[in-house]
């Protein structure tokens, strides 16, 4: 089941989840994203291990640490922003730089 899963999708639907993070939220919809983004960069760093990709193995790993509802980093409203953004941002550029290194 896990490899019939489209990887470009996953980070498109991490992606749109972390720019509605920097709206005004109830809590409990963070802790939803935090649980599906622990979900989501695991698989992805399942992926990329699988694919020998080691640098992004390692950054989906920090990602989902990062993210990880049980033992909760806590940083500012503004941080959180940043790094929503900046993640999304890549997780949606990602798939056109690494079509980009194959030609």
């Amino acid at each position: 089941m896990i490899h019939k899963i489209n990887v470009n999708l996953v980070k498109l639907i991490a992606a749109i989840i972390l720019f509605i993070c920097p709206l005004d939220m109830l809590y409990w919809f963070y802790d939803i994203v935090r649980t599906l983004a622990l979900i989501g960069f695991s698989f992805l760093a399942y992926d990329a291990r699988k694919k020998k990709k080691n640098i992004e193995t390692v950054i989906f790993i920090c990602l989902a640490v990062l993210f990880q509802p049980i033992l909760k980093i806590h940083l500012t409203k503004p941080i959180w922003i940043v790094i929503d953004l900046v993640v999304g941002v890549w997780l949606i550029a990602s798939p056109f730089i690494e079509e980009r290194k194959k030609k």
